[in-house]
């Protein structure tokens, strides 16, 4: 059965007709929407960084603050919206600036929940660039809390991940959080 057929088969559970005009290709763009929304699944972290690293004499701090991510939560499959700040200490190499948003969407545009969210994105740019350190910080709404349950509109979640000098310094933790604020 196809993901289109399954949409069809959802309209029909609950209640719709979906030979009615304005449902008639619903489950056609669904369906496609759907796939646009977890083409992370598609992508591999090698294809997205495409070898966009570079060698640098740069030891301090790279930050890319405000990455805007979309991403659906694997509990309800409703959207959970938000900014990334991604920071990372530099051990000989740096990362294309835009490679890091694109990592960002590759991991969002999966089922996802925030925390591991945060934690698939600061190994990946770990893994990527070799970094002394890595700090993740994602703020996002989400929902499955503001449209159902129980419907808090202005709560938002805030996840942090730090690894190496990030976890272990304070005082580059202290200056990591300071930045993005």
């Amino acid at each position: 059965m196809s993901l289109e057929q399954h949409y069809v088969a959802i309209l029909d559970q609950l209640g719709e007709d979906v030979t009615r005009e304005g449902l008639r290709d619903t489950p056609k763009r669904a369906a496609k929407a759907m796939r646009f929304l977890c083409r992370g699944y598609e992508q591999t972290l090698e294809e997205v960084t495409n070898g966009a690293l570079f060698s640098s004499d740069n030891s301090e701090m790279v930050l890319v603050k405000n990455i805007e991510l979309y991403s659906l939560c694997e509990h309800h499959l409703l959207p959970f919206i938000g900014k990334a700040h991604v920071a990372y200490l530099p051990n000989g190499k740096v990362l294309g600036l835009s490679k890091v948003a694109r990592i960002v969407d590759m991991y969002a545009r999966r089922l996802q929940i925030q925390e591991n969210l945060s934690r698939q994105i600061a190994e990946a740019i770990e893994q990527v660039t070799g970094a002394l350190g890595v700090a993740v910080v994602i703020e996002a709404q989400h929902m499955c809390m503001m449209m159902r349950g129980v419907e808090k509109q202005n709560s938002s979640m805030v996840t942090s991940v730090m690894l190496g000098e990030f976890r272990n310094n304070a005082a580059t933790r202290s200056e990591f959080l300071s930045l993005i604020r």
